[in-house]
């Protein structure tokens, strides 16, 4: 690995650096989300950026946004360019320009916790799809006898293709969980030096796989990646040297770990349930 990758966190240049937008082009979404309609910069100092804030705020229709712009693919099914889930985040995209990076990442990815469905069942319809040509070549190859040496190759080529994603996502994707497919997914998929937009994704996993994936994302982080993380998650939003930028109104500011209210609020639940239990029927 070259030696600027292993400094990665600690002097390397990110290669998202600073996006600037131009003001809203209209008056439908997402100009009618405050803070987009109010965006005009923000800044990529580490190597781990966190957009946090309330359900509604904007933060993952700007991470799509940014993802589009920086010209990354999809996991799932479907591309950005065609999801109409995407309709308002290529509204936004087009208005941002992002500064020059200063190096190529080898991949750009985004990543949403509900792609995992999606992207495993084109592993299975990709899975199926080899074996249906690998036996149809057999059954071809069986008409042939002596002279079929070609066309059992081909077909154990793709047999071949098929096995190796078998060992990467399962003989049967689908026979996993949401939190299994994810995690298997993103170990495949991260690779050093990439540049990755992860949305929400501790949405599928127990506290113990955030954990892991925690180790995750600061491992790759070292390795010269770069993540964009929209997230509610106080235990991922405590990795050490990320930059967290909250999205509160028509604002969105750098904040500490430490003036976070999904931390506050986590730990003083944790501490004392009972004092937040004891309102669940003040309404009735």
């Amino acid at each position: 690995m070259r030696a600027r990758a292993k400094r990665a966190g600690a002097g390397v240049e990110p290669f998202l650096a600073m996006v600037r937008g131009s003001g809203p082009s209209g008056d439908a979404f997402p100009w009618t989300v405050p803070a987009l309609h109010a965006f005009r910069e923000l800044r990529f100092p580490a190597a781990v950026t966190f957009l946090m804030g309330e359900n509604g705020c904007g933060k993952s229709t700007l991470l799509e946004a940014l993802a589009i712009a920086a010209g990354a693919v999809a996991a799932g099914a479907i591309g950005l360019a065609n999801d109409p889930s995407f309709a308002g985040s290529r509204a936004l995209a087009e208005t941002l320009a992002l500064s020059k990076a200063p190096r190529r990442p080898r991949t750009r990815l985004l990543f949403r916790a509900e792609d995992a469905l999606g992207f495993h069942r084109r592993v299975r319809d990709e899975m199926d799809e080899l074996e249906r040509l690998a036996s149809a070549i057999d059954e071809e190859a069986r008409t042939l006898g002596d002279v079929a040496g070609g066309k059992r190759r081909a077909a154990g080529n793709l047999r071949g293709e098929r096995a190796q994603l078998t060992r990467g996502y399962g003989d049967d994707p689908h026979a996993q969980s949401h939190g299994e497919a994810f995690a298997r997914i993103l170990d495949r998929r991260l690779v050093p030096e990439g540049l990755y937009f992860l949305d929400e994704p501790e949405t599928p996993l127990s506290p113990t796989r955030v954990l892991a994936l925690l180790a995750t994302i600061r491992g790759h982080a070292r390795s010269g990646s770069q993540f964009v993380i929209a997230t509610h998650s106080p235990i991922l939003a405590a990795l050490p040297d990320a930059a967290i930028y909250l999205i509160d109104g028509a604002r969105i500011a750098r904040t500490a770990y430490a003036d976070l209210e999904s931390m506050r609020v986590t730990r003083d639940f944790l501490n004392a349930p009972e004092r937040y239990l004891r309102h669940l029927d003040d309404d009735r």
